[in-house]
């Protein structure tokens, strides 16, 4: 990975929440708070706005579980679902605002061996569990070993944080409705790099 590239800034996050979905795409999440550095690029996510989402975790105000989302862009809100997994956003736009991006998806760079252990318990594994390794947000979480301790995690830290990489371009980003939700189901508001293979679902 190119380590000239640099972390994104506070500025960044708080950008209108489509902005900020779409630019993430192609960017490089990395977890530098254990033994081994994990890396990835980002090549999918889904966008929430708790003003007029109802499948927002913040449609319905400020909560104990959701009060990061309330708490400004840059920082990382975990939440736990389905009494088993964990799932990775990024909060965006302005203090009280509610919005955030789920991670759904990346593209495994650096510490795979690790990725492979979290996920799987083992180093050696095929190449159909290699594209099984993040390629949906408990995943994702559970690979990049990213847990409720996570939550409200500084993006501007140098524990958890996101470095910038080349734009993707317009036509590389397919824009779809979200997957696994139950309300506000037919917003387009699921984004993702066409033809990786590393993408949850086309």
């Amino acid at each position: 990975m190119n380590s000239h590239l640099q972390k994104l800034t506070k500025s960044f996050y708080e950008q209108d929440l489509h902005k900020v979905a779409k630019k993430l795409l192609g960017k490089i999440f990395i977890n530098n708070s254990g033994k081994v550095l994990l890396s990835g690029r980002i090549v999918e996510v889904e966008a929430y706005d708790g003003s007029i989402d109802e499948a927002s975790h913040s449609y319905n105000g400020k909560t104990k579980r959701n009060e990061i989302m309330f708490s400004g862009g840059g920082l990382l809100y975990v939440y736990f679902t389905y009494g088993m997994h964990f799932c990775a956003n990024v909060v965006t736009g302005k203090v009280n605002d509610g919005n955030a991006v789920l991670i759904r998806a990346v593209e495994p760079i650096e510490g795979i061996d690790e990725m492979m252990l979290n996920r799987f318990g083992k180093k050696s594994i095929s190449q159909k569990d290699f594209l099984n390794l993040t390629n949906g947000p408990a995943k994702f979480a559970q690979a990049f070993n990213i847990t409720k301790a996570e939550n409200g995690t500084d993006l501007c830290s140098n524990n958890i944080f996101i470095k910038n990489n080349s734009e993707t371009s317009e036509e590389k980003i397919i824009c779809t409705t979200r997957i696994g939700i139950k309300k506000s189901v037919d917003l387009p508001w699921r984004y993702y790099i066409k033809d990786n293979p590393f993408i949850s679902r086309k």
